[in-house]
């Protein structure tokens, strides 16, 4: 159980950092935005790209990230923009089609095989209660504690920060009291999409990389953005260790093909019980 603890630990990091741009996205737009776990895989594929050039691997997730940000604000741009007058329903669906032309953008550059980071075996540290964990785990640990500590003190202490949550909460009554929803909009799509990246990276570095690897993961990721209460930012973080350590502590009672059915499980409680999450509102779903 201790090993499996840390499992979860290690890929409700990685489950974290993309839900919480998608939550982000979701308060600010008010649509799920399916292409989410597509821009995890592209910012995956990016670092690959960047180690093929004998570029260090903490520099390669740094411009994979900031890539990342702007392709999400290309996307943004290009795209969204033009369609938020609309219903929910039409930005979905774009969104959809979004995945699946950044599926096969990937597809199409890097191939369908699976590919790793590295091909170098790496030897488990053994620690007590029987748990072994990886160097490579630990680096995911660690990051994205630190990247979840950078978010909190920027949603925290910086104006831009202070504005997105402004926005989150009642995009409306923040255009009212002049602040600038685009710009505001703009960072919260950098800031989402570098999340999602970095995430994607992590999940590469965990298991393998493949074009299909961000739809696989998405199904998670919206179960720890509804657990912890759409828009909510915080609520994202703790959704998704549930959801993570839910999912590996499962596979002590069931097979490990079927963990993801856990995430589907949780989503569907969490629906019925209570729709608005942990640190929702229930005016948000009203």
């Amino acid at each position: 159980m201790p090993q499996l603890i840390i499992n979860g630990i290690i890929m409700g990091s990685i489950i974290v950092l993309g839900s919480i741009g998608l939550t982000l996205t979701y308060g600010i737009l008010n649509f799920a935005n399916f292409a989410h776990g597509d821009i995890m895989a592209a910012g995956a594929y990016l670092c690959l790209f960047f180690l093929g050039l004998n570029v260090p691997f903490v520099v390669a997730v740094i411009l994979s990230m900031c890539i990342t940000a702007g392709l999400g604000i290309l996307i943004d741009w290009c795209i969204y923009r033009k369609l938020r007058e609309k219903t929910s329903v039409v930005l979905l669906i774009a969104s959809i089609g979004a995945a699946l032309f950044l599926r096969n953008v990937v597809q199409l550059i890097f191939g369908p095989q699976l590919v790793y980071y590295s091909s170098e075996i790496q030897m488990a540290k053994k620690l007590p209660f029987g748990i072994r964990i990886k160097p490579d785990e630990i680096f995911i640990i660690a990051a994205s504690f630190l990247l979840i500590i950078a978010v909190h003190l920027f949603l925290k202490r910086s104006r831009i920060g202070k504005a997105m949550r402004a926005l989150s909460d009642n995009m409306q009554l923040a255009g009212v009291i002049g602040i600038e929803t685009e710009k505001i909009i703009f960072w919260t799509w950098g800031l989402g999409c570098a999340l999602a990246a970095a995430g994607g990276i992590f999940l590469g570095l965990e298991v393998q990389l493949r074009p299909m690897m961000g739809w696989d993961v998405l199904l998670p990721i919206f179960a720890a953005v509804i657990l912890g209460g759409i828009g909510s930012p915080y609520g994202a973080m703790a959704g998704g260790m549930i959801i993570g350590i839910s999912q590996e502590v499962s596979t002590a009672f069931i097979n490990p093909a079927y963990k993801s059915v856990v995430s589907f499980m949780i989503l569907i409680l969490v629906l019925l019980i209570k729709p608005s999450g942990i640190f929702g509102k229930k005016e948000r779903l009203a």
